[in-house]
């Protein structure tokens, strides 16, 4: 220990000798180590709001939505044509036990009025079931009922912006909210949700029963897509499973045919939501690791250098009794303590750019304890590894030829 602790004084007294030179050296490494920090907390943030977006969303959700169609020779995506039912609805419900409840969905957007305001929005049909489904509770009033659904009654449930837009420092509940055209009453508030991760507003809706939706507002008979909730997350893949099977079933889909109808559970789109902020945090974490490597090239660059320096205070070491050993742990060290004090300063650079860019960007930085001691560990195996061949390099050198050297 009084061995490894002699050494280690050593080696800061030589780093001492060139502060200039061993603040440049360390650069390299306080850039990469930093910049991987940063990028890791900024990549982990990202990824966390997404996964916190679609957690918000509700539990042990199956989203099913209408195929694609031709038309004209272009084929469009999912979602472009009408080949849900009302019947395929009650259906899922019905038939797979694993299903605890449902809301189809139709969706537009038009203008919306009450008094002498307007405000163009999304206007999206839902079952009765759907607050409780998507955890999205009534704060104002109540939701819309079974019987509004079965009777297409005119009633709405309106977020937070419409409030603000049409109905400035009034209470809403009881009022007449015009949607094109068609007059409903406001039954509820919906909590505020504030921006999604894509910064729309969500917010900015109005919620009416599906049935109303269809017969008042747009004239059809099919659905949008249909939200399912399962009884467990375990229960998601037979259930998805399930569905497909039922809906291949009830649209006389043969073997082979693709279907006309797209089933994604919850975690499915979690998953592809997130794919693209770890493939970014990847790429930035891969660059800054090229720092990491420029700035280990630069250390052994110094320590070659430093080497040829100190030729003649390596022959005298080993004349007075120093062994090769001792003169490689000498230069290992001083490339090991180059190494780590950049990558503490980086460490603390990084986690300190991550705090500005949260604050000024307000975007949610996460950056894990097992990262820090990851960067701490490999700035000090950079070290070892550039340091090695220059530390080999002065401990073979020839006591004479050292002694001589000028």
């Amino acid at each position: 220990m009084r061995r490894i602790l002699a050494t280690l004084k050593i080696a800061l007294r030589a780093l001492r000798r060139n502060k200039m030179r061993t603040v440049l050296t360390m650069l390299g490494m306080i850039i990469g180590v930093g910049a991987v920090i940063a990028m890791v907390g900024i990549g982990n943030g990202a990824k966390s709001q997404i996964e916190a977006q679609i957690a918000s969303f509700g539990e042990n959700l199956i989203l099913v939505w209408t195929g694609s169609m031709t038309r004209g020779g272009v084929h469009t995506g999912w979602g472009s044509a009408g080949t849900l039912s009302v019947e395929d609805a009650e259906a899922i419900q019905r038939e797979i036990p694993s299903v605890v409840v449902i809301s189809p969905e139709v969706r537009t957007s038009g203008q919306v009025a009450a008094g002498n305001e307007n405000w163009f929005t999304q206007i999206v049909g839902e079952g009765s079931d759907y607050f409780t489904m998507r955890q999205w509770p009534v704060v104002q009033g109540g939701g819309f009922s079974e019987q509004d659904v079965r009777a297409a009654n005119k009633v709405a449930v309106i977020g937070k912006t419409i409030v603000n837009q049409l109905f400035p420092g009034e209470d809403p509940i009881g009022q007449i909210l015009r949607v094109k055209s068609a007059p409903f009453v406001v039954v509820g508030v919906l909590r505020p949700k504030g921006l999604s991760v894509q910064g729309q507003d969500q917010d900015d809706i109005v919620l009416v029963p599906y049935t109303s939706a269809m017969k008042r507002l747009l004239g059809v008979t099919m659905l949008r897509s249909i939200n399912v909730q399962a009884s467990s997350p375990r229960m998601l893949n037979p259930a998805q499973a399930q569905i497909i099977s039922l809906l291949r079933q009830r649209h006389h889909i043969t073997p082979g045919k693709d279907d006309d109808f797209t089933v994604r559970t919850q975690q499915e789109i979690a998953d592809a939501a997130t794919e693209q902020s770890k493939t970014m945090s990847w790429l930035l974490a891969g660059i800054a690791c090229v720092s990491l490597v420029v700035g280990g090239i630069g250390i052994m660059n110094i320590m070659l250098v430093s080497v040829t320096e100190r030729t003649r205070e390596i022959g005298i070491r080993m004349a007075v009794g120093a062994r090769g050993g001792d003169i490689l742990l000498q230069f290992l060290t001083e490339a090991v303590t180059l190494s780590m004090i950049g990558g503490i300063i980086g460490i603390l650079a990084g986690l300190g750019t991550s705090k500005v860019i949260e604050i000024l960007k307000h975007w949610p930085v996460m950056t894990p304890a097992l990262w820090i001691v990851i960067a701490f560990l490999v700035s000090a195996a950079v070290g070892v590894f550039f340091g090695f061949y220059p530390a080999r390099k002065a401990s073979k050198l020839d006591p004479i030829d050292a002694l001589r050297y000028e």
